[in-house]
Order: C-alpha cells, then sequence, then structure tokens
C-alpha cells in the first residue's frame, strides 16, 4: 500500500481503523525528511497490511502538537491505537524494516497489562 497523507480530518478514522500505523511527521522545507521520503515509501510498498501515514507539520501544526512533536522527521508506531514508539531522526531503510517486524511480533496483551497496571499504581 502507498503512504496516505493524514490530516486532521482524516486522522482518527484512518488510523484506528489499522491494527498497525507507522506515521512519518515531516515538513518540505526539512532535508532529512526529503532524504527519508523515498525509504518510507518504499517500505510501505512492501507492508500493504499496515497503515504508513505522512503528516505535513506545517499544514497540519494541531496534529504536530497533539503528538508533541518537537523535531523532524519523527516516527510515531501504533499498535491497536496504542503509541508504542515516537523516535525522531530519519532511518535507513534496514532499521526501518527491522522496525516493522520488532511491531508485528509484540504482545500487545502484555501492553495492554503493563498499561492498566501503571493507570492502578
Amino acid at each position: 500500500m502507498a503512504t496516505v497523507e493524514l490530516k486532521l480530518e482524516n486522522f482518527e478514522k484512518t488510523v484506528s481503523g489499522s491494527e498497525i500505523a507507522i506515521i512519518d511527521f515531516w515538513a518540505p522545507w526539512c532535508g532529512p525528511c526529503k532524504m527519508f521520503g523515498p525509504v518510507f515509501e518504499e517500505v510501505a510498498e512492501k507492508h500493504g497490511d499496515i497503515l504508513f501515514g505522512k503528516v505535513n507539520t506545517e499544514e497540519e501544526q494541531e496534529l504536530a502538537a497533539h503528538f508533541n512533536i518537537r523535531s523532524i522527521p519523527t516516527l510515531v508506531v501504533m499498535r491497536d491505537n496504542i503509541i508504542l514508539l515516537s523516535q525522531a531522526g530519519a532511518l535507513p531503510k534496514n532499521a526501518l524494516e527491522q522496525l516493522v517486524e520488532q511491531v508485528r511480533q509484540i504482545d500487545m496483551d502484555e501492553i495492554r497489562r503493563e498499561i492498566a497496571e501503571e493507570k492502578a499504581a
């Protein structure tokens, strides 16, 4: 699947409808973002079952603020609508592929238990 442009209007519906979402927060003027874009697109094409979304932080400042984006590019990885990772910096292709595989293997029942324990404490 190709990448999907995410905006405030379509973000919740699009992301909540996906088991795994990997979101690239970027800006048109950002050099590292321009270098990372083709890598992100290439990996997205290989993993059609995952939502690969892009948020232009210049146009979608409210979304960027909601996710506390302080530098770009930043990747936000979500599974079952739970944020698993928010990491600034461009990744090489092999690192992004490894990240995809790690996210696939996470035991979400364990993550939910940990979240419940933190809330109870």
